[in-house]
């Protein structure tokens, strides 16, 4: 069973990392292009140097940040590839113990893509409803904080829909609805004032087009490894 949920991540995953990285070459790479000339020109002047030769030598040391080209190509694909089989790991995993609970006959490409959905739920579209996807030269809350909310609330939708889903009393239906709406009642966290060099149709844009890109990676994700997890059984 290990062997086989390896073998559908690895095809499932890689096929939509794929999948992704088309969606993101046509139609979001220009907007990330257009918005780094945002970012760059609202950038501040580097001071000027002083001619002191007794300070000490000051080196500054920008930020690493792929080439453009063939370099920032190739680490997308790489890492859209791993993200693909890491999510498919833990869809399948969750699906083979569904399916263990004696849920085997109905494992298709049809449940395969629901369970992507719930997936798309859980990692893409509720923390969206709090931090939507950002573009370069967009302002945003401390990094920490935002990976802190993003992480409570992929846990807190995956919890409340299995409970929603699959428990029998409805109290526990119930109780994963609070659940499900916690982490948006806490808040995610924001600026006090907003602002950033990219324009909010742009931003806009982005955000949706993103969420876009991250249901149809779900979609193939979920259905292909429900195809193979039948073809493979």
């Amino acid at each position: 069973m290990l062997h086989r949920i390896l073998l559908i991540a690895v095809l499932a995953g890689a096929a939509a990392g794929l999948v992704a990285t088309g969606v993101q070459a046509t139609r979001l790479w220009p907007l990330i292009l257009e918005a780094e000339k945002y970012e760059h020109a609202a950038a501040p002047p580097a001071a000027p140097a002083l001619a002191d030769a007794t300070a000490p030598a000051a080196h500054a040391h920008p930020a690493w940040e792929p080439e453009d080209g063939i370099e920032r190509i190739s680490y997308t694909v790489l890492f859209n590839l791993l993200t693909g089989i890491g999510f498919a790991l833990l869809l399948n995993g969750a699906m083979t113990l569904r399916a263990t609970a004696g849920a085997a006959s109905r494992t298709n490409a049809g449940s395969g893509a629901l369970w992507g959905l719930a997936g798309f739920a859980c990692f893409a579209l509720a923390p969206a409803f709090g931090l939507p996807p950002l573009l370069p030269g967009s302002e945003s809350a401390a990094l920490l904080d935002r990976q802190l909310w993003w992480a409570a609330t992929a846990v807190a939708t995956a919890g409340g829909l299995g409970l929603i889903a699959f428990a029998p009393a409805r109290l526990v239906k119930l109780l994963g609805a609070l659940v499900l709406v916690a982490p948006h009642v806490v808040g995610a966290p924001r600026l006090d004032e907003a602002g950033g060099a990219v324009p909010a149709s742009l931003a806009a844009e982005f955000a949706v087009t993103s969420l876009v890109a991250a249901a149809l990676f779900w979609l193939v994700l979920g259905a292909l490894s429900g195809w193979l997890q039948r073809r493979l059984a």
